[in-house]
């Protein structure tokens, strides 16, 4: 396993290299500038601002120069908050995000796996079509829908929760409900299928003959292989979560760095994209890792390799 992990970091070092080149050289091609959109700016005053920054060097020097500050673990500052650099920003905002994204993800683990795994135990019934209902009903509604509806449902019309702010813990509710619902969908039909596909199998007709009750079956032998789908989508569901949390931060005006994400685009703050992108980039890739981990663990069939 240790070469194997070793092994995967040593790929990701040309994807990373990648991805900070593109991101780097799209963000300078752009029209416009971090300080384009200031009020009364001289030229005096933009060339003094690009010589603080390093602007006023060749592109490929102010690209080396990032990338000799980066392997020192150092961002750079921001361009939009003079005062604060992006490595302050980011262990400000990111925790925020963490516990957005996280929240989120128990919600859809919570909904998803046990209303899979009843339709697929209560298989061409009533229940089955509800809990399919619901599934094909969050995969169609995309999160700034159903953010919105939430909002206008549960705190204009009934009042029990605040439209907006991440202060309480009731605060938490509607967002972590949006973003988690969308994503049980995709769980309960995953767990679904997989779990039907384990129920058809011989082992579980053969654990029925011996006797072995239901609950046995299902939580014993057929959940740890039904589970496998949900597994391999794990990864690109956690991924979906934290870019997903730049729409519901912005909905519900949650000071998260996906937020701040946005804002920063907008406001050309080159160094605070660049920063916001590795650290999501850098996420993908070990939850990937620890879904490929996991995979190995739940079928045995599978190797390091």
């Amino acid at each position: 396993m240790l070469r194997f992990i070793a092994r995967r970091f040593l790929e990701t070092i040309p994807v990373v290299l990648i991805i900070i080149t593109a991101t780097f050289f799209m963000l300078r091609f752009v029209p416009g500038g971090p300080f384009t959109a200031e009020k009364a700016v001289t030229p005096e005053i933009l060339r003094n601002l690009e010589a603080h920054y390093g602007l006023n060097k060749p592109l490929f020097q102010q690209y080396t120069d990032y990338l000799v500050s980066l392997l020192h673990g150092d961002l750079g500052p921001s361009f939009k908050y003079s005062n604060r650099t992006v490595n302050e920003i980011i262990a400000d905002k990111l925790p925020v995000s963490l516990e957005l994204g996280s929240l989120s993800l128990v919600v859809a683990l919570v909904i998803g796996i046990p209303l899979g795994v009843i339709a697929a135990i209560r298989r061409n019934s009533w229940i089955d079509y509800l809990c399919s209902s619901f599934a094909m009903i969050g995969i169609c509604v995309p999160t700034f829908v159903l953010g919105p509806l939430l909002v206008l449902f549960f705190a204009i019309h009934l009042g029990w929760m605040n439209a907006s702010g991440w202060y309480s813990p009731v605060d938490r509710v509607l967002p972590c409900l949006t973003l988690g619902c969308v994503y049980a969908a995709y769980l309960a039909r995953l767990t679904r299928g997989g779990m039907l596909e384990v129920l058809s199998l011989d082992y579980i007709r053969t654990a029925r003959a011996k006797g072995a009750s239901e609950t046995r079956v299902i939580f014993r032998h057929a959940l740890r292989g039904g589970l496998l789908p949900v597994v391999t989508f794990l990864g690109p569901a956690i991924a979906g979560i934290l870019t997903g949390s730049f729409v519901i931060e912005t909905i519900f005006q949650i000071p998260g760095l996906g937020r701040e994400f946005i804002t920063s685009v907008f406001n050309r703050d080159y160094t605070l994209v660049l920063g916001t992108v590795m650290l999501y980039a850098g996420l993908i890739i070990v939850l990937n890792l620890a879904v490929d981990i996991a995979q190995v663990w739940l079928n045995p069939k599978l190797k390091f390799e």
